[in-house]
């Protein structure tokens, strides 16, 4: 089988599964089994594959079919300019988190000194604002000891591994001291809709998406817990789900800390992320920190 033939097979068996991008999905393959770059596919269309080469084309296109995610099948992805492996051990970033980074980067006049990633999974998020804030010091946590490793091997990849401390940690549960900024894009999907999800979500790790009956279990607890790991003035940012503004700004008020709540929308106009201050100031009676709530409107 040459280049030019794998390519025509692999289209169409693709096709035949409704994949839209068959050819695009096709060459990315073919590309990755022969270790080259999707353009040299069409330089060299009557190279040969070997016997073992096809052996590997038919194994991926066959996993494909079956609805495995491509960005394990090619085993990395793109995340905010940073090159990072994925395996079924974490959770493929989405292009949604991207925009949760240029939220941060953009809502943040000074880069910070000390930021938590909680649940970081592959490191997308630690390792995009370590490239972004290279004086800011980073801890990273998740439950996985086999996400942490491959987030320490992201970290060596992109330039940043010195900067980013990983920490196996439930949350908070190992967690000690202050940050000036956490953010997280924790377990925010409802338990039922997983009896109905595409196929691809069943590939990915369920303790990474399962946010339990309403979504929340995740959000609530790192939303109680935060405000004794923010320095005054610290901000807590989430993705969350599209309709789980309201009830992120009902969970923020009950904590009595955060001052500030704003709720934004992703590119398709769903509200998408949310930004928590803990702004804690001297009481004039007895010089003891007092916070207050003042939920933003909409």
């Amino acid at each position: 089988m040459t280049v030019s033939e794998a390519l025509r097979w692999a289209t169409g068996q693709l096709a035949q599964s409704s994949r839209e991008s068959a050819r695009l999905e096709a060459e990315l393959i073919i590309a990755h089994v022969l270790q080259k770059a999707r353009h040299e596919l069409y330089l060299q269309p009557s190279h040969t594959l070997s016997h073992d080469e096809q052996t590997q084309l038919y194994e991926l296109i066959e996993r494909r079919g079956h609805g495995e995610p491509l960005q394990y099948l090619l085993e990395y992805t793109e995340f905010y300019g940073c090159l990072l492996r994925v395996t079924p051990a974490v959770l493929i970033p989405r292009p949604e988190t991207e925009e949760l980074v240029e939220f941060v980067l953009q809502s943040t006049l000074h880069p910070p000194k000390d930021v938590l990633d909680l649940g970081t999974g592959s490191g997308a998020i630690a390792i995009a604002l370590a490239r972004a804030w290279p004086e800011s010091s980073l801890v990273a946590t998740d439950i996985s000891q086999e996400a942490l490793a491959l987030a320490r091997e992201n970290a060596l990849r992109n330039g940043v591994a010195e900067r980013i401390r990983f920490v196996q940690s439930d949350w908070f549960s190992q967690i000690s001291g202050r940050f000036d900024l956490i953010v997280s894009n924790p377990p925010y999907v409802r338990t039922g809709y997983f009896a109905h999800a595409p196929r691809e979500l069943l590939y990915e790790p369920r303790v990474a998406l399962d946010g339990g009956p309403q979504g929340l279990d995740a959000l609530r607890r790192i939303i109680q817990e935060s405000p004794r790991y923010l320095r005054s003035g610290g901000s807590l940012y989430l993705e969350i789900g599209s309709d789980q503004g309201q009830a992120v700004r009902e969970l923020s008020a009950q904590t009595g800390a955060f001052v500030n709540v704003e709720i934004r929308k992703d590119l398709s106009g769903q509200e998408r992320f949310a930004r928590l201050r803990l702004d804690c100031t001297p009481s004039p009676a007895n010089g003891r920190r007092r916070c207050t709530v003042q939920a933003k409107p909409g």
